[in-house]
């Protein structure tokens, strides 16, 4: 039902294994990733429009790549007033989040006597937001990505994401593109999609960022196609530790440990603890949260909870944060008598939650904050998707007349030491008067 380890008597391939999690299958699809971007490649849209029939409609008929505008216009008749309200509430809050963002779009500071240095932002050309779906459809996941790509004022954003079995794309994915002002919307996924957008077809005008959680095709996809296309932050398969001690709920410790683990078989949920009671209740309460459970989410928690992730049982707290800073979560829970202290602990993870009342499922859709995150041990040098995804900074420079003259003999001796003479002879032959 539930796997348990123990952290200090794990073998190094063990510990490898968990550390890697996911990653080794992504590894092993770029055979059949290449195949298809080569594809792409070569037959642009009759390729593409192939793979689309075959892996994304699936036997349902085939309607075209491009969402039309009766689709737009039908989105919200056929979603419950209670989603999209539900949506507006998370779309307002995503929206005020990323706002603070928004950086000032032109600054100089002068560093020294008439000498000026700055920066310059300014949004992204051309955008593809992949929004997934297999396992279920994701307007939170068009929102994450929307959003901050509006705030950020990306001119031109298309959306990659598949289609329902009746070969529309999912409504509430509509709407939410609507939300963030979006109307070019693509009923394609996987590594197909990720190609598309990276090379372009006859159609489809290529990208210059893909940005979006995808599955282990596209990922595949994504790290073939990296010095094609800016892929964005690592979001592959969905991973979570929760890190609790004596002072935690079980009920609560059990609930949230589905959360990310039904989102499929190659997820990875842990408890890192070092109370073996809470062990105990939470793999006595386990089975009942289970019952509750669709069988092919059960499916999926249970596998995700013995394969990648499970509990992982420490020592003492220290030891559970020291795991943690390694293991980098994509989403991390403090379950602990003072969340707020242990968080400075806490060096490596996509986003950290504290305390009872924040559990993953509220951030993944309503807090505010960006559920798109670095995974497979990326958050140590990666962060959340925000609205700095969508913009590129340029440096300004301005040198008057007297800060020219201050810079001169220095640019000359650095650049005469590196063995640019040309680089010197600007400076040292330039005119001033």
């Amino acid at each position: 039902m539930i796997k348990i380890r123990v952290l200090s008597q794990l073998t190094a391939g063990e510990r490898s294994s968990i550390m890697r999690r996911a990653q080794a299958d992504i590894d092993g699809v770029k055979d059949a990733a290449a195949k298809i971007i080569g594809d792409i490649r070569d037959g642009g849209d009759k390729a593409l429009a192939e793979y689309a029939e075959r892996f994304d409609f699936g036997g349902s008929p085939f309607t075209g790549l491009r969402c039309g505008r009766a689709e737009f216009d039908e989105a919200s008749v056929n979603i419950s007033g209670e989603v999209v309200a539900a949506l507006r509430h998370a779309y307002r809050n995503i929206l005020e989040f990323h706002k603070r963002q928004l950086p000032v779009p032109l600054w100089f500071t002068e560093v020294e006597a008439s000498v000026f240095a700055g920066e310059r932002i300014t949004p992204i050309d051309r955008v593809a937001l992949y929004v997934p779906g297999g396992k279920g459809f994701f307007p939170s996941v068009m929102l994450m990505l929307g959003v901050p790509a509006q705030v950020a004022g990306v001119p031109s954003v298309a959306v990659c994401t598949p289609p329902t079995r009746d070969g529309k794309v999912d409504p509430a994915v509509i709407l939410a593109a609507q939300f963030c002002g979006i109307t070019e919307v693509y009923k394609m996924a996987g590594a197909q999609a990720i190609a598309a957008m990276a090379i372009g077809t006859e159609t489809i005008k290529k990208v210059d960022k893909i940005i979006g959680p995808c599955s282990i095709y596209a990922a595949a996809a994504k790290r073939l196609l990296a010095n094609v296309v800016d892929v964005g932050v690592p979001a592959g398969p969905s991973e979570s530790i929760i890190v609790a001690d004596e002072s935690a709920d079980p009920s609560v410790v059990t609930l949230d440990l589905a959360i990310e683990a039904e989102h499929g078989s190659d997820s990875a949920a842990t408890l890192v603890t070092h109370d073996r009671n809470l062990v105990e209740r939470v793999s006595s309460l386990l089975p009942v949260q289970l019952e509750r459970i669709p069988v092919k989410r059960r499916e999926f928690i249970e596998s995700a909870l013995t394969r990648y992730g499970g509990v992982m049982v420490t020592d003492n707290l220290t030891e559970s944060i020291a795991f943690v800073n390694e293991y980098a979560p994509e989403h991390l829970e403090l379950l602990v008598k003072d969340p707020f202290e242990t968080m400075w602990q806490i060096r490596n993870a996509g986003e950290i939650l504290l305390g009872p009342h924040t559990p993953i499922s509220a951030a993944n859709f309503c807090i505010g904050l960006n559920a798109i995150l670095p995974t497979g041990g990326f958050a140590r040098s990666y962060s959340c998707v925000s609205v700095h995804d969508f913009m590129k900074r340029t440096g300004i420079g301005y040198l008057g007349k007297s800060g020219f003259s201050r810079l001169k003999g220095s640019t000359a001796v650095l650049a005469n030491y590196e063995g640019f003479p040309a680089h010197a002879l600007a400076v040292s032959d330039r005119p001033t008067d």
